[in-house]
Parts: structure tokens; C-alpha cells; sequence
């Protein structure tokens, strides 16, 4: 694609610097808020104040409120915004968008109801467009401070992996590819619910070698179930997967580990979401995937431990023996030969 339009869909903190760095790159790009007094702050400013104050964005970013506008002539576009109106926003948007747009999403959830992922919602709305997911671990404040990161764009379409590469590459973000666009998604999902584990784990005072068990054991978990949903389980070895899963299980920035550092300091669920003042997608995703976990027969005990905490008022400390008492002795469970090693 020559330098031309690109849309990002969705105000929030990501969806600001997936912006930012298109527009850098030379892309004329409109940027859709749901609220318009934003949209003409962000004109007036050059500043998203809500999500990423004093981040001074590009010249080449106009912000609107007006979905038609915003991705009228687009030949790409990012949707950025929450699981739980990702669907609605996708429908109104789809009557404005030209046949060979793509699509890329950028929301790391599942969708209740359906259990679908979102590039299967774009799939099933937009079924004549080209469709991709960025995930990785990518903070947005990090991201904004041109920290080094890298972010993976899946597609099974080899010109929409090119497509997204051309439009986001920087000296200080770095895009790989990869095939397996249902296993980087997923990935994308599941580390949100490990990310509160470990936020109550630091809560309890508990430390690096906690969370590193922590970690492990989570990875083991994503890619069983994800290879019981179809998903190759190497995948979750990438930067969509393990990546992840490190960065949002050992910080504050992500909005998942402080809901659970709420919970672990004894603060109830509403108040701490409340508090946050942002989706955290991991408190909707425990309850869907504890579900789909049942459903399937696929052993998941942070996972059911974490559900238990958030949905039956379990005590937390009991999510400790969840790690320590209920795993199956096997340290790696997936291997090249896929045959099962034991330690």
C-alpha cells in the first residue's frame, strides 16, 4: 500500500499509538473516538489526555467521532476497542469500508456468549475483507516512551502480514509474523487471566521465584488448551504467547496485574475495576474460559482457582494450593516430537 489512509478504531491507550506510529510513518490517519468533545481535544491538543497524557501526537492523526469519515478510503484498518462492543462497533462500521480493506484487530479478549475471537467476528461481519491480530507484549505507556517491543501480526494472508509490517516498523517497534492467527489470538486472551494470578500473588508479599512458577505453569496451561481448540502449541513459545504472558505477569502497567493486586490487598471486585477506570479484559475471560475448560475436559487449575476467587467469593490463598497441590507432575508437557517429557 502506497502512503495513503489508515484507520485506527477505538481511543484507548493501544489504539493511540498504533496511530501514532502509522502517522509517523507517513500514513494519513484517522482516528475514531466515541466521544467527540475527545476527538476534538486530541485535534485542538494533539494529546489523548484520557489514556496517554502528555504523549504529543503526529500532525498527520485527525480524530473524530464520525465512523463513516473515519474509515471512508481506508485500506487498513485497526480495530481497537473493547471485546464487549467489539462486535456492535464492527457492524457499524462495516457499510463504510471498501471490499478489499483489511481488517486487523488488536483486542485481547473473547467475545461472552459465542466464545468466538474477534478476527472470527470480523470474519463473520466482514466476510469479503482480508483479516489479521497484532498482539505481543506491548504497553502502550512503554510504547509511547519509544521503548524497544516488538508485536506480532498473524494472518493466514501473507499480504496482510506484509501490509501491517509496511505500515507499523519503526527503529524502536519491531513486527514479526506468524501463520497461526487463532493461537497468537488466544494467547492474547488467556494471559490476561494469569496476569491477575499473578497480581495477587505480589499482593501476598510473595516473589520472583512465585512468579516465575507462575508463569510456567500458565504457559503450560494456554497451550493445552489451546491445542485442544486447535491451536499449534508452539506458538504460545513466540512473543504473542510467553512474551506476553512475562510482561503482564510482572507489572503494574498492566490493567490485568493491578485488578489482581487490588483483590490480593483484600479490595472487592467492583471497587477495583471501578478503580482502574479501564476494561480489564482477564475478569471477563476467567468466567468464558473456565467455562469452554469444563466443556472441552481441558485441566486448567489456576485457571478454575482464579474463577473461584472471582465468581464463588473462594478464599484466595487457596489459589496458592491451586499451583502447589492440584498440577500434574510433568514440567514440559509439549515437545517438537510431541511426545510428553517428564523431569
Amino acid at each position: 500500500m502506497s502512503k495513503s489512509k489508515i484507520s485506527v478504531i477505538g481511543g484507548g491507550s493501544f489504539g493511540t499509538v498504533i496511530a501514532n506510529i502509522s502517522a509517523e510513518n507517513g500514513y494519513e490517519v484517522s482516528f475514531w473516538m466515541r466521544n467527540k468533545s475527545q476527538a476534538e481535544q486530541l485535534n485542538r491538543t494533539r494529546e489523548n489526555s484520557q489514556y496517554l497524557p502528555s504523549y504529543l501526537l503526529n500532525e498527520r492523526i485527525v480524530a473524530t467521532s464520525d465512523m463513516a469519515g473515519a474509515v471512508k478510503d481506508s485500506g487498513l484498518i485497526f480495530v481497537a476497542v473493547p471485546s464487549s462492543s467489539f462486535r456492535q462497533v464492527v457492524r457499524d462500521m462495516v457499510p463504510h469500508i471498501s471490499d478489499d480493506a483489511v481488517l486487523v484487530s488488536t483486542t485481547k479478549g473473547v467475545e461472552s456468549g459465542s466464545f468466538d475471537m474477534m478476527t472470527q467476528i470480523l470474519n463473520q461481519e466482514a466476510p469479503k475483507a482480508k483479516v489479521g491480530v497484532l498482539s505481543g507484549p506491548n504497553l502502550a505507556l512503554e510504547i509511547a516512551k519509544k521503548d524497544l517491543t516488538g508485536t506480532v501480526i498473524a494472518s493466514p494472508d501473507e499480504e496482510v502480514r506484509k501490509l501491517v509490517t509496511s505500515a507499523l516498523k519503526s527503529k524502536y517497534f519491531r513486527v514479526y509474523a506468524n501463520n497461526d492467527m487463532f493461537g497468537v489470538e488466544l494467547g492474547g486472551s488467556l494471559k490476561n487471566i494469569y496476569a491477575i494470578i499473578a497480581g495477587i500473588a505480589a499482593a501476598l508479599g510473595m516473589g520472583h521465584n512465585t512468579n516465575s512458577m507462575l508463569v510456567t505453569r500458565a504457559l503450560t496451561e494456554m497451550a493445552r488448551f489451546g491445542k485442544e481448540l486447535g491451536a499449534d502449541p508452539m506458538t504460545f513459545l513466540g512473543l504473542a504467547g510467553v512474551g506476553d504472558l512475562i510482561v503482564t505477569c510482572s507489572t503494574p502497567l498492566s490493567r490485568n496485574y493491578r485488578i489482581g493486586f487490588a483483590l490480593g490487598k483484600g479490595t472487592p471486585l467492583v471497587e477495583a475495576i471501578a478503580e482502574l477506570g479501564q476494561v480489564a479484559e482477564g475478569v471477563n475471560t476467567i468466567k468464558l474460559v473456565q467455562e469452554k475448560a469444563q466443556e472441552l475436559g481441558v485441566y486448567m487449575p489456576l485457571a478454575n482457582g482464579l474463577y473461584k476467587i472471582v465468581y464463588e467469593n473462594d478464599s484466595i490463598e487457596n489459589i496458592i494450593s491451586s499451583l502447589m497441590l492440584s498440577e500434574l507432575p510433568l514440567d514440559v508437557e509439549f515437545a517438537a516430537n510431541e511426545e510428553k517429557i517428564l523431569d
